[in-house]
């Protein structure tokens, strides 16, 4: 998470996801779409890891009635936020923290867009419980963040295919290598199936495969519905 203390890391952050993750403005319009099968016009979204704005911003304007509450532990990241969003801010209520910061909801629909892969894998399960807990019966989940096969020879292809897209994207090779191998080694990353496994041990029902690009992967999942007595 120390990139997104850095204020001058922090000021260039919204150049930067456009360049590295591939239909990055077509990943928020689905998920948009997703959130709005099942959230009413007036919905109240939670936004896990909202620092920045970009996908808060996104959502704002494609549902003009939806609130947001927006949780993220930068606090420079949440000033970035509140810059991005402009006008829209009236409908964003923001924290500095972990989902524990949140408010308890109920919320009618979250997302956790490009975060869970800096999260250790307890710690991402414990986020997955606490989001589950703070939604309606019923309400959806879309999250996405690097995922891919944890074995060799495919982890080590994976990796080599998304540093040659984000060089094809004006990434320095060198630099690329150099991010490969962070992925590799510092981030928390677990194969699709895992996640997928993770999503479900955590309650969540009728988890979908919605998006893949090189690394990464996005699903959509629901709180299940009460049971009737």
């Amino acid at each position: 998470m120390l990139p997104f203390s850095d204020p001058q890391a922090v000021a260039r952050y919204a150049e930067r996801p456009p360049r590295i993750v591939p239909g990055f403005a077509d990943l928020h319009r689905m998920s948009a779409l997703l959130l709005a099968e099942r959230t009413p016009a007036a919905g109240r979204i939670l936004v896990v890891g909202a620092g920045g704005g970009l996908e808060v911003k996104a959502f704002a304007e494609f549902a003009p009635g939806w609130h947001f509450t927006g949780v993220d532990p930068s606090a420079e990241m949440l000033r970035l936020a509140q810059a991005t969003l402009g006008s829209l801010a009236n409908r964003v209520h923001l924290h500095e923290g972990y989902i524990d910061t949140a408010p308890e909801g109920p919320f009618d629909a979250a997302t956790c867009l490009l975060t869970f892969h800096f999260l250790p894998l307890e710690e991402r399960r414990r986020t997955l419980q606490q989001i589950l807990r703070r939604l309606q019966p019923g309400a959806p989940f879309v999250v996405a963040h690097h995922s891919f096969p944890q074995h060799e020879p495919e982890q080590a292809q994976w990796l080599a295919r998304y540093a040659a897209y984000t060089v094809a994207q004006g990434a320095d090779p060198a630099q690329a290598a150099a991010g490969s191998a962070i992925m590799a080694t510092r981030l928390s990353v677990l194969s699709p199936a895992q996640d997928e496994e993770l999503l479900r041990e955590a309650g969540f029902v009728d988890v979908s495969l919605f998006y893949a690009g090189f690394t990464f992967r996005g699903w959509v999942a629901y709180k299940p519905h009460l049971a009737v007595q």
